[in-house]
């Protein structure tokens, strides 16, 4: 199997990656149905405030009067949280993959529940938890929970299941860290005569040394690499530079949603030395091809969505826009689902006193289909089972 193969395989690509227009109809479709979620849980809370008192008693605004978040304002909300998760892996100086799953985390699971249903605030914890343990880089609960202020470890386990549904029980994030870090391999190779070019292009290492050096100074540089050491100089000036933005751009924009991982990294590579990118794609593709004319146009999108990229720390114009949203979505959330402690509490109890029958049938029967979907695909993939050999 190709690469290429092999992905379209994974969980990533085949539940996680979008087009554009499927990607914010399906924002879109969160946000109303959080929106309407919220009014009703309101117009129960004052029906029910109402039927308990003598006196008309309301716990909250009449539901036609609740001003809900736009799908903006949750962008914006979701992205800034994004931000803080980033700031606080680097706090606690946990490594890169963790940082960038817990992120993707965080993104996947707002595409299907909303900031007004869950406030991320109290998700985020949980998204870092989740991914160290993913990512193999395990903490005890207790001593990650003390890293947060006013955070108790049920305040980071209540919410994990939650998680997890959100998540579709899928762990696996593929990041394009390992492709960047091929990629400068392979020009440092090329740079001492031993890199290895594509099978179409018909080229001496030698050859291919000669016209590195003479390829276009990168922005800024004011003349080309004299010699291999300052050609060496180049490509990991390059390389620092895209890695920063496989560290932040990134992760804070939506293309791990619609670009693969190789597309990133050509991309940050493409932002931070043009002429190298392109030379480093020449070794690989054809000089006529369609498809490299193809792949220089995606790039170039993905790159654009990496330049426009917010920041992980917002100025003062965005703390003033981020605090006015807060302070609405505060008197905008599900009164049903703040309580996420107690609301675990409650499900633990009702699933002792049922003698651990505690799911909905519905639900248990749509894990068990998915069970079966995922074994049927894995035995396309691998091949079934082998048969137990006779006794």
């Amino acid at each position: 199997m190709t690469e290429d193969e092999i992905y379209r395989t994974s969980t990533q690509y085949r539940l996680w990656s979008f087009t554009p227009e499927t990607l914010a109809s399906l924002r879109t479709t969160t946000n109303a149905v959080a929106a309407d979620g919220v009014r009703d849980a309101y117009h129960n809370l004052n029906a029910r405030a109402s039927q308990e008192s003598s006196v008309e008693k309301r716990d909250g605004p009449p539901e036609e009067h609740v001003d809900c978040l736009t799908l903006e304002e949750e962008q914006k909300i979701i992205s800034y949280y994004c931000g803080c998760t980033l700031d606080f892996v680097d706090l606690c100086e946990y490594p890169t993959n963790v940082k960038a799953t817990a992120v993707q985390y965080l993104k996947r699971f707002y595409l299907t529940n909303s900031p007004m249903t869950y406030h991320p605030k109290e998700i985020m914890p949980t998204a870092v938890y989740l991914a160290m343990k993913s990512e193999d880089n395990f903490h005890y609960v207790k001593s990650f929970a003390e890293k947060l202020e006013k955070t108790t470890t049920e305040d980071i386990l209540a919410p994990e299941f939650l998680l997890t549904q959100g998540l579709r029980f899928t762990f696996d994030v593929r990041h394009p860290f390992h492709g960047l870090e091929g990629g400068f391999m392979e020009l440092l190779a090329f740079t001492n005569g031993n890199g290895q070019c594509g099978p179409w292009v018909e080229k001496s290492p030698g050859e291919i040394r000669e016209e590195m050096m003479d390829v276009e100074p990168a922005p800024g540089a004011s003349a080309k690499a004299t010699n291999v050491k300052e050609l060496v100089a180049r490509i990991q000036k390059a390389h620092g530079k895209a890695k920063e933005m496989l560290k932040t751009s990134a992760l804070l924009t939506d293309a791990y949603f619609l670009y693969t991982p190789p597309q990133i990294w050509l991309s940050t590579l493409l932002l931070a030395d043009e002429p190298l990118a392109r030379f480093y794609i020449d070794t690989k593709l054809p000089a006529i091809s369609e498809f490299k004319a193809k792949l220089h146009t995606v790039l170039r999108s993905c790159a654009e969505m990496l330049r426009s990229s917010p920041t992980a720390q917002p100025d003062k114009e965005e703390k003033k826009e981020l605090k006015r949203i807060n302070k609405k979505l505060a008197q905008c959330r599900n009164p049903q689902k703040m309580d996420l402690v107690g609301i675990n509490k409650a499900q633990k109890q009702d699933l002792a006193q049922n003698g651990g029958v505690g799911l909905d049938e519905n639900i248990a029967k749509k894990r068990k289909s998915e069970r079966e979907t995922s074994m049927k695909e894995s035995e396309s993939l691998f091949g079934p089972a082998l048969p137990d050999k006779a006794s």
